[in-house]
């Protein structure tokens, strides 16, 4: 089931908040949790039923692990390390089975989040980090239908005393609105403006041959503000969700292109698997060098960020991706660590261009997908100028220049779209910031649903989020 879907927001959400709060004002909490899993079981289910029973299994057994793992016994590291196989295997099995002559496997609806989220899990319950609770508590933490599918990926430990507290069990009002205030955010994103850029993404990557130099930047970064605003977008609906339940999810999302260096991007994007690469496999790996030092360190954080990229799935895309970013990462530390500084603007402008660069390979389905798009943005096809009154081009011709046809009216919904966005991008306070100092009234009402109504008839034709694929 999709957030921006009429049955979602008409149906099954009112139906999971009045039974979940009903249950906990009758006291009945036990009922309350099996209700809020069934009703996320249902949720994941509504997609593709066929997912479930992984899904289940794998909240089974690693539930089981984790329970032996709080157990003081001598082949505990051994189970951790089994524990590891199992969810690693998991992911390899469905992301990579078609590069090692399996029949290609769809990948299950959110296998890497609910997977990683259980990873966490096992190491921190193997640290002692993690309290052992009930299965069905355990349940309730994976299985949370809001976080579920795309993340963010939330830690035990933050996220089960919200679910427990007795406070909590209530219905509040004030939470409720906050809730409704940043989930109409995430869906104006998801609905208005994405699906908006996704129509002239789309064709630049899937439809044509070959690219001009304006319809390659056209493609390249109507893809990277469809991927942002598609993806913070979904968190915000989660995030709004989990506050109608009184959970505060973790924000994924700050500004990202305000980011003047790549350190800088990943401590604003995607903020919760940053985190967990960072907990998770950059800590490990710098602790198996054998000596801890800035060389070390380095090779770490390439071959972090080089796992990140391939986890997304299989495909010299991927890898390629994961390098490049892997390789930014050593470049500014260096930089950093010398002292060398560009100006802001310039740091900003470099910064913005690679991430659009290596998004466009990111989105692309083959290598040569990739660098069809990319020529087209060097201009080593050609340069189409559209005409805007120009009679000719004169010696232009030379080098590639030619006339083009007049800007059609989609074009220049399409600048307006551009400026419109970027300015609010770079202008307005986000999201995280909003929610901080939000108060209910009369004008936000209004303005939200002015856009609630916008995205109505902007649902009609119910399209997936991008990192569903993920």
């Amino acid at each position: 089931m999709l957030f921006n879907s009429y049955a979602f927001i008409f149906a099954f959400l009112p139906v999971a908040l009045m039974g979940y709060f009903t249950l906990n004002h009758f006291k009945q909490i036990t009922m309350g949790k099996y209700w809020l899993v069934a009703a996320s079981l249902y949720f994941y289910s509504y997609w593709n039923v066929k997912n479930l029973p992984l899904l289940l299994t794998s909240i089974v057994v690693n539930y089981f692990i984790g329970h032996y793992l709080h157990k003081n016994i001598s082949w505990k590291k051994t189970l951790f390390q089994l524990g590891l196989v199992f969810n690693i295997g998991l992911l390899c099995f469905f992301k990579y089975a078609g590069l090692v002559g399996f029949a290609q496997i769809a990948l299950p609806l959110g296998l890497s989040f609910y997977t990683l989220q259980q990873i966490g899990f096992l190491v921190d319950s193997y640290e002692g980090l993690a309290e052992e609770k009930s299965f069905l508590d355990y349940a309730v933490f994976v299985s949370f239908f809001p976080q579920l599918i795309s993340g963010p990926i939330v830690h035990y430990q933050m996220m089960m005393p919200q679910i427990e507290s007795a406070e909590n069990k209530r219905f509040k009002l004030d939470q409720f609105s906050l809730g409704l205030f940043v989930f109409c955010i995430g869906l104006t994103k998801k609905v208005l403006i994405s699906e908006a850029f996704a129509t002239w993404a789309k064709p630049g990557f899937d439809e044509h041959t070959t690219l001009d130099f304006l319809l390659a930047w056209k493609t390249s970064l109507s893809y990277t503000f469809q991927l942002y605003f598609d993806f913070s977008g979904y968190t915000d609906m989660a995030i709004g969700i989990g506050h109608m339940f009184n959970v505060k999810l973790p924000h994924n999302f700050n500004s990202p292109f305000k980011s003047k260096s790549v350190i800088e991007f990943w401590s604003r994007w995607h903020m919760s698997l940053s985190q967990f690469i960072n907990t998770y496999i950059f800590t490990p790996l710098v602790r198996a060098m054998p000596k801890i030092n800035f060389r070390n360190t380095m090779i770490a954080t390439f071959l972090a960020m080089f796992i990140a990229g391939v986890w997304h799935g299989a495909g010299w895309t991927f890898v390629v991706y994961g390098a490049l970013h892997g390789a930014a990462l050593v470049v500014n530390h260096i930089r950093k660590k010398k002292k060398k500084k560009f100006p802001g603007w310039l740091s900003w402008f470099i910064t913005f261009n690679f991430i659009n660069i290596t998004f466009v390979i990111f989105r692309a389905k083959t290598l040569a997908d990739a660098g069809k798009v990319l020529i087209g943005m060097m201009g080593l096809s050609g340069v189409v100028v559209p005409k805007l009154g120009i009679k000719s081009v004169g010696a232009l011709k030379e080098y590639g220049f030619k006339m083009g046809s007049y800007l059609y009216p989609d074009d220049y919904f399409l600048i307006i779209m551009f400026l419109g966005t970027s300015w609010v991008l770079y202008k307005f306070r986000n999201t995280s910031e909003l929610e901080k100092t939000f108060k209910p009234d009369t004008r936000i009402a209004i303005y939200c649903g002015i856009a609630f109504v916008f995205c109505l008839f902007g649902m009609n034709r119910i399209t997936e989020f991008i990192y569903f694929n993920f």
